[in-house]
């Protein structure tokens, strides 16, 4: 059988499709039910080989069917819905069927390019479990925030401190009185049940951590960054191979700055924040350990910090951590601090200063 591309809109419960014969010829078309048994199926019936490439437009059933393609032995191409409107040849006559031959027409004419890459098994999984635990210990948070506003709401604001033990809270709850007391136990509970849920998830990434196992330790001999940072890099990453060059990788987790330029005019801006949210998010708490002397990278963020300031510079590090966490996934190796154009020491600087306060005399 020569070449065919298919193309499906895929639905909760029918998946519209269109099949084409290389030179352009409509094989078949109709609709299938979005299942197993129902995509294999089609995929007997039509007599399916081994790799023909199946379009799918972007949604939130397209990973769902992009797994139930791989499993029979078929390649998912999901492409973004947005490319998929723009370059319809008829985008004001919408309907499934015809977006099913759109997404297969332009598979077969190979005119898409933003084509979203569909994770493996283990790494939706574990995109899976980092969601959960980042949502309950936001839930934590927010119970130590909601505490927070009931004391000083109450005039009690000087007993406001750093809650993030079980010990902490009981001594709180000891220095309040009713009714108080019982308004803050009930976001403890709270805020316990979740502490509990994030422990649980926490082991269970830990198990997860097998599947990945030389990428998760070679990560972490990078100062600063933990398990739960390294987890999210190999997730967010997913196949490092899909991205051609560092400058990608770090423009996918939003970390590189807006530019526009036009003629003379070359101006830059704040960073893009596009990408993957929680990447960005534990790049930039790793890049808050260069704060310290004895980080590797603390050379570029004590010169970096007095032209531009303690924020913009941790962007700055989580930027270049991005790029260093990417190349050690590419090529496969731990880190080398003799790579980042650093002297390790120990050294030495004396510091003259014209000036001191003067000091009180002894009494």
């Amino acid at each position: 059988m020569s070449e065919v591309y298919v193309g499906m809109d895929v639905h909760s419960k029918w998946s519209p499709f269109v099949i084409q014969r290389a030179e352009g010829s409509i094989l078949s078309r109709g609709q299938v039910p979005t299942s197993v048994e129902g995509y294999a199926a089609m995929k007997a019936q039509h007599g399916l080989a081994p790799g023909t490439k199946v379009g799918l437009e972007s949604g939130v059933m397209a990973f769902y069917a992009a797994r139930i393609l791989q499993d029979l032995d078929l390649e998912p191409v999901v492409i973004d819905a947005h490319e998929v409107r723009l370059k319809a040849s008829r985008p004001r006559q919408k309907s499934d069927r015809r977006d099913a031959f759109e997404i297969c027409d332009g598979l077969r004419r190979d005119i898409y390019r933003t084509i979203i890459h569909v994770p493996t098994c283990p790494i939706v999984q574990l995109r899976e479990t980092l969601a959960q635990r980042r949502h309950f210990v936001r839930v934590a948070t927010a119970e130590v925030n909601a505490t927070k506003h009931i004391l000083r709401s109450t005039g009690l604001g000087k007993l406001c401190r750093p809650m993030q033990g079980e010990r902490s809270w009981q001594i709180l709850l000891e220095q309040l009185s009713e009714p108080v007391r019982s308004r803050v136990e009930l976001h403890h509970q709270v805020w316990r049940a979740a502490g509990n849920q994030v422990e649980v998830l926490e082991k269970s990434l830990i198990k997860q951590s097998a599947h990945f196992t030389d990428d998760f330790f070679r990560l972490q001999t990078v100062p600063g960054v933990g398990p739960i940072v390294a987890l999210t890099v190999i997730a967010a990453f997913s196949d490092v191979r899909r991205f051609a060059s560092a400058k990608q990788a770090s423009s996918y987790a939003g970390l590189v700055p807006t530019t526009n330029q036009s003629g003379d005019r070359d101006w830059h801006g704040h960073i893009t924040r596009r990408g993957s949210t929680e990447l960005r998010a534990m790049l930039v708490e790793a890049a808050h350990h260069t704060c310290r002397k004895s980080h590797p990278l603390n050379p570029y963020f004590t010169k970096l910090c007095a032209k531009r300031g303690y924020k913009m510079t941790v962007v700055a590090i989580a930027h270049r951590l991005c790029r260093v966490l990417y190349a050690m996934l590419r090529d496969q190796v731990d880190f080398d601090i003799t790579k980042l154009a650093i002297e390790v020491g120990p050294f030495e600087q004396k510091v003259v200063k014209p000036y001191r306060l003067r000091r009180k005399p002894a009494a």
